[in-house]
């Protein structure tokens, strides 16, 4: 699993990184993104999670 994170729409609210921080991280600009090329296997389920959870939905999977 591949995912994305579109930054004209994050908001940074942290909400990816705390359910799934060995995927998702802040940048400088304090917005959220995907620090993992494929989504290891023990963290698909919780990459979903975020996906979901995202409030302006700026998280797709590829």
């Amino acid at each position: 699993m591949k995912v994305k994170v579109n930054q004209d729409a994050c908001i940074g609210c942290g909400a990816c990184m705390s359910i799934a921080d060995d995927v998702f991280e802040m940048d400088d600009q304090g917005l959220s993104s995907v620090k993992v090329s494929e989504v290891p296997e023990g963290s698909v389920d919780q990459a979903k999670e975020a996906l979901e959870s995202c409030p302006t939905g700026a998280i797709e999977e590829e």
